[in-house]
């Protein structure tokens, strides 16, 4: 579905990522993981056209994406949950949901997958008229996941959606994101420094370091092996 084909980015000329080359299949639910500044957050940016890649080849359904402007990537199907949640904090809940929308044009299918969003987020419901400034980090999180979906994507991009949040509230968004996945045949690309949290939803894992992928596989492997033990989950060797 997306292939990452040895992709190089530079910011002020200090590259963020090295030749990277990573690939999702559809119906997939993808992890990176890694410290800051390992590149992670420069990858789904490269995807949405939001940072301008030097070389390499980014396609998604079998169409070259690198080139194109970030509101024509959307539209081919890619929303992206940003860090930092960057909500709407003056405009209710509702309106921030539409704002997801505003490439699409089917009223009916707008309120349909409006519907889904509320029920699949009760508290956005119970808070729908509220301003979105109003709300809990964890609430807000799962608005802007919300609004992601508004724009009906086929790859869901999520950048940390876990930072900041509620223990008990992160575990609301992981099960969030395994439905979405699942239930709604989403495509998803997570990225996130919490390893556990990442290994335990996500199909495959890819582990990266100063720009570069230095280990990747089954999750369900990735998750015994000693090297992502001590490097992420702060075990031993």
């Amino acid at each position: 579905m997306l292939n990452f084909d040895n992709v190089e980015l530079s910011y002020d000329h200090v590259y963020a990522l090295k030749g990277v080359s990573l690939d999702l299949v559809e119906g997939e639910t993808v992890a990176l993981i890694g410290a800051n500044g390992a590149g992670k957050s420069s990858i789904l940016r490269a995807i949405t056209g939001l940072a301008k890649i030097s070389t390499g080849e980014i396609h998604f359904e079998g169409e070259r994406l690198d080139g194109l402007g970030a509101s024509e990537i959307v539209k081919r199907g890619i929303a992206m949950v940003p860090e930092g949640r960057r909500v709407f904090p003056f405009m209710t809940v509702k309106d921030n949901l539409l704002m997801g929308a505003f490439t699409r044009s089917d009223k009916a299918g707008i309120q349909q997958t409006l519907d889904s969003v509320l029920e699949r987020f009760p508290r956005l419901k119970e808070r729908y008229s509220q301003t979105a400034g109003t709300l809990s980090g964890g609430e807000q999180q799962m608005m802007v996941i919300g609004r992601a979906l508004m724009a009906k994507p086929r790859l869901l991009l999520l950048d940390e959606p876990s930072l900041g949040i509620a223990p008990k509230l992160v575990q609301d968004i992981a099960r969030s994101i395994v439905a979405i996945n699942k239930d709604e045949n989403v495509t998803v690309l997570l990225v996130e420094q919490n390893s556990k949290m990442a290994l335990s939803i996500s199909h495959r894992t890819y582990a990266m370091a100063t720009g570069n992928v230095v280990l990747s596989g089954p999750s369900a492997e990735l998750k015994n092996d000693d090297r992502i033990k001590a490097a992420y989950l702060g075990g031993t060797v």
